[in-house]
C-alpha cells in the first residue's frame, strides 16, 4: 500500500495547556480510520492541522502524497446566506476542479494553445457535466429546491450541503470532523454505504458507534497526548485498549518496585552522592518520572436527585398543528406514562423539534388540549445548546441556577464539586462559556439541565459534540433514571440503548408507534419493502402456463423444447449482463436526470423479464 500521508512530530498547546506534543504517525492509501478521544484533547486541531487549517506550534511536518487530493468537512461549515443551494455548490467546484480552474483561465487569456489544452482536459475529465454532477449529488442527499437560499436552511439541510461539496470534489483523501451531526438516520446510513463502497482513504472524528463500526477498520486513539493505533473496529479496539492499559499497568508496579529499592539506597547512602554515582541518581528519577504515571481516566459523574412524579403526566387530546403551511399534527392522542421511554425519529423538517416544544408548553397547538401533571419538572435539553449572557463564565452560568445540587442519596453537593464532576477542573471556573470547545459547552449545558432535578427528561440530539466516552456514562445514567425519557436522536446505538419504543413522524402530522429498538424497526422497515417489491412483481402481466399432466418419470424434452431452453439461457445471460452495466452506469454519479429515469425503468423491465424467463426454464428442467 501507497503512504498517503506522513505526520512527524505535530504539537499543539493553548496557552499552558499541551494537547498533544511530538505526535508522528502515517497513513496508507485505503485506509478508513476514526479518531477517538475524550472532549478538548485535541481531536478538531489536529484534523485542522492535516487540513492546513492550522499548525503545529513547534515546527512539525504535515506532508501528503503528490497530486494526492484532499477534502475536508468540518463540524460547521460558513456559506453565503444569499446565495441558493445551487449557486453555492457551483461556487465551490470552481476552488476545487483544476480542469474547469484551468478552463475559466484559458477563456480570458487569449492564448488559443492554452485554450485547445484546457478543453481537452476538460473532455478527458468530462468537466462539462459538472453541473449535472451537482444535481445528481444533491438529489441522493435529498436535496430537493436547489434555488432555496442558503440562509433559510436547517442544521440539518445545511450539514448536507456541506457533504454534497465535499462530495463533488472526487478527492481521494477525506477529513471528517463529526460526519452525521444534525443528519437524519436516512442520510446517515446513505453516507455510511457510500463511504463503504468508496475507494478513498479517510481519517474521521465521530461519536455515532454503528457509523464507527460499519465505516472504519482502523482506530487512532489520542491518550495523554500520545497516539495509539488498533487495527480493525470499535468492539476490538476496547479490547486491545484494555490490554495495553495492562501492559502499562504492569511496567507501572514494577518501576515502583524498583523506585522503593532506588529510594532506599538514596536515603542511607548520601556519601554516594558524588560524580562517581551520579548515572545512578540520573537514573533514579527517571524512574521516579516512569513509576509516577498514572492511567486514571477521567470521566462524568452524574449523580442526581430525581423529583417525585405523580400518575399524571402528560396527556394529549386530538392536537393540530400547522406551521408554515405545513401540517406537523393531525388529529394527535397519547397519554405519557410514568418511566416511559420514547425514541422520536423522522427526517429532518417533519416537525419533531416542534413537538417537543409543543408537549413541554413552549409553543401552543391550534386546537386540541394538552395537559400536564401538577408534579412534573420538565429537563429540557435542546438542540440549540446553552444559552448564556456575554462574558458570562463556567461558575457564573451555573450559580444562576442554584449554590447546590441534590444528589440521589438526598444529601447536597456544591456547585463546584459539581462542576468538577463534569470534569471542569477549578481553574476553568472562571473560563467564558464562549470559548470553551463544542464538547466543553454541551456537557456543561447537560449539568445545568439535570442539576435541576427533573423527573422528565427531553432530550433533542443529546449526542451531538459529546465524546463517546460521556455518551458511555449518559447512557448507564438514563438506564437508571426513575422518570419519564423522550429522545429525539439519529444515533441509532443510543436509541437501541436507551428507549423501548419510538414515535416514527411520517410526515404531514402522522405519527406511528413502535414498539421495539430501532435496529427492529429498520428490519420492519426492509421486510415492508422487500413484500411491496415481492408484490409488485407478482402483481406484473406474466405469460399464462397451462397445467401438463405427466407421470412420475422424467419426460425427455423434444427438440422444439431443447432449443427453447437453450434460447432462454443465452437470454438469461444478455439480461445479467445489460442490468450490470446498467447499475454500473447509475453508479457512475454522471447521469443526466432523463436518463437516470429511463435506466431504472429499464432495470424494473430487466427484472420482471428474468422472473418469466426463470420460470419457464423450471417447467422445462422438471
Amino acid at each position: 500500500m501507497a503512504s498517503y500521508l506522513q505526520v512527524d512530530n505535530i504539537s499543539k498547546s493553548y496557552g499552558d495547556r499541551t494537547l498533544f506534543s511530538d505526535i508522528s504517525f502515517n497513513i496508507n492509501e485505503g485506509d478508513k480510520i476514526a479518531l477517538v478521544a475524550p472532549n478538548g484533547t485535541g481531536k478538531s486541531s489536529l484534523l485542522k492541522i492535516l487540513a492546513g487549517i492550522e499548525y503545529s506550534d513547534r515546527g512539525g511536518e504535515v506532508k501528503f502524497m503528490k497530486d494526492i487530493r484532499v477534502a475536508f468537512l468540518d463540524q460547521d461549515t460558513s456559506f453565503d446566506a444569499k446565495r441558493t443551494i445551487f449557486e453555492e455548490v457551483y461556487s465551490r467546484m470552481g476552488d476545487i476542479s483544476p480542469e474547469l480552474r484551468e478552463y475559466e483561465a484559458a477563456l480570458t487569456s487569449g492564448d488559443d494553445k492554452r485554450l485547445e489544452r484546457a478543453i481537452s482536459a476538460m473532455d478527458i475529465s468530462d468537466g462539462w457535466n459538472v453541473e449535472q454532477k451537482i444535481r445528481q449529488v444533491l438529489t441522493s442527499l435529498k436535496i430537493e429546491r436547489w434555488d432555496q437560499p442558503m440562509g433559510e436552511l436547517s442544521g440539518g439541510e445545511s450539514k448536507r450541503v456541506a457533504l454534497a461539496c465535499m462530495m463533488l470534489q472526487g478527492a481521494d483523501f477525506l477529513i471528517m470532523d463529526e460526519p452525521t451531526n444534525h443528519l437524519d438516520i436516512d442520510i446517515i446510513e446513505y453516507l455510511e454505504g457510500y463511504l463503504q463502497r468508496s475507494r478513498c482513504t479517510l481519517l474521521m472524528v465521530t461519536h455515532d458507534r454503528y457509523f464507527l463500526d460499519r465505516v472504519c477498520n482502523t482506530i487512532m486513539e489520542l491518550d495523554r497526548g500520545a497516539l495509539y493505533i488498533y487495527r480493525g473496529n470499535y468492539t476490538q479496539y476496547l479490547e486491545k485498549r484494555e490490554e495495553r492499559y495492562a501492559n502499562m499497568q504492569a511496567e507501572i508496579d514494577k518501576s515502583r518496585n524498583l523506585l522503593r529499592r532506588e529510594l532506599e539506597w538514596i536515603r542511607s547512602t548520601p556519601q554516594a552522592r558524588t560524580g562517581k554515582a551520579r548515572y545512578r541518581i540520573n537514573a533514579f528519577y527517571d524512574l521516579k518520572d516512569r513509576a509516577s504515571v498514572s492511567l486514571r481516566t477521567d470521566s462524568v459523574e452524574i449523580d442526581v436527585a430525581t423529583s417525585r412524579l405523580g400518575r399524571k403526566i402528560i396527556d394529549c387530546m386530538d392536537v393540530n398543528l400547522s406551521f408554515e403551511g405545513r401540517k406537523m399534527l393531525d388529529d394527535f392522542s397519547y397519554k405519557f406514562t410514568r418511566g416511559e421511554r420514547v425514541g422520536i425519529v423522522g427526517r429532518n423538517g417533519v416537525g419533531k423539534t416542534t413537538f417537543l416544544n409543543l408537549i413541554s408548553g413552549r409553543i401552543a397547538p391550534d386546537s386540541g388540549v394538552i395537559e400536564q401533571g401538577e408534579t412534573l419538572r420538565i429537563g429540557y435539553y435542546s438542540q440549540r445548546g446553552i444559552v448564556f449572557k456575554p462574558g458570562q463564565t463556567v461558575l457564573e452560568c451555573v450559580q444562576e441556577i442554584a449554590d447546590v445540587v441534590k444528589a440521589s442519596d438526598g444529601h447536597t453537593i456544591s456547585a463546584t464539586t459539581y462542576l468538577n464532576r463534569f470534569l471542569f477542573p477549578h481553574d476553568t471556573f472562571n473560563k467564558r462559556v464562549d470559548i470553551l470547545s463544542g464538547g466543553e459547552r454541551r456537557r456543561l449545558y447537560l449539568l445545568t439541565v439535570l442539576m435541576q432535578s427533573p423527573n422528565m427528561l427531553i432530550l433533542d440530539e443529546p449526542t451531538n459534540d459529546l465524546d463517546i466516552m460521556t455518551l458511555n456514562v449518559l447512557e448507564e445514567y438514563l438506564l437508571e433514571f426513575k422518570g419519564s425519557l423522550i429522545i429525539v436522536s439519529h444515533d441509532r446505538y443510543f436509541l437501541d440503548k436507551c428507549v423501548d419504543h419510538l414515535f416514527v413522524f411520517e410526515g404531514d402530522g402522522r405519527i406511528k408507534d413502535f414498539v421495539g429498538q430501532y435496529s427492529e424497526y429498520r428490519e420492519y422497515i426492509k421486510e415492508c419493502e422487500s413484500a411491496e417489491r415481492g408484490s409488485e412483481r407478482s402483481a406484473a402481466p406474466q405469460k399464462s402456463v397451462q397445467p401438463r399432466q405427466h407421470d412420475t418419470s422424467k419426460r425427455r424434452l423434444t427438440y422444439k423444447e431443447q432449443r427453447e431452453l437453450e434460447q432462454i439461457e443465452a437470454e438469461l445471460a444478455q439480461l445479467a449482463e445489460e442490468r450490470a452495466e446498467l447499475e454500473a452506469e447509475i453508479s457512475s454519479g454522471t447521469l443526466p436526470y432523463e436518463r437516470l429515469s429511463e435506466v431504472s425503468k429499464r432495470i424494473e423491465e430487466i427484472i420482471g423479464l428474468v422472473d418469466e424467463k426463470e420460470m419457464r426454464w423450471l417447467e422445462l428442467n422438471e
